[in-house]
């Protein structure tokens, strides 16, 4: 019985640990999502190589317009180490900029520990009509 009354409060130990780890991470599950997104959704070896053909410059002017769009939201001005007043669009700007270098590290990070996704053809199979086609007539 001492085994079976141990376990339960184990039990209920993982319960309690379970809801306290979901509690902290929950006010950051944009951020989690995003870490995992770039991690383990994104095949790296390729964007690298998108980025490098010239997609840098599309991905900056997304930055610019995120931030711009997100300064008219959600106006007023931040201030830089609780001391500097920053322009709003420059504090988004500053935001967004950290979300693309969070998203560069964790292309990093794919690239060093290999965690590379599996690819995943998206492209239809080719349609071919060759001469066994399935109809089971043969002359």
């Amino acid at each position: 019985m001492a085994i079976r009354d141990t376990f339960l409060r184990l039990l209920g130990e993982l319960g309690t640990l379970a809801y306290e780890l979901i509690a902290l991470g929950w006010p950051y599950i944009l951020l989690l999502v995003w870490v995992a997104w770039w991690l383990w959704g994104v095949n790296w070896k390729r964007a690298w190589a998108f980025l490098g053909q010239g997609a840098w410059a599309p991905l900056l002017l997304l930055m610019v317009v995120s931030a711009l769009a997100w300064s008219r939201i959600a106006p007023g001005s931040c201030l830089l180490l609780g001391l500097i007043p920053i322009p709003n669009f420059w504090c988004q700007l500053g935001y967004v900029g950290m979300l693309v270098a969070l998203m560069f590290i964790c292309g990093w990070l794919q690239n060093v520990f290999q965690w590379a996704p599996a690819d995943i053809n998206l492209d239809p199979p080719p349609v071919g009509h060759g001469d066994d086609h399935g109809h089971g007539h043969h002359h």
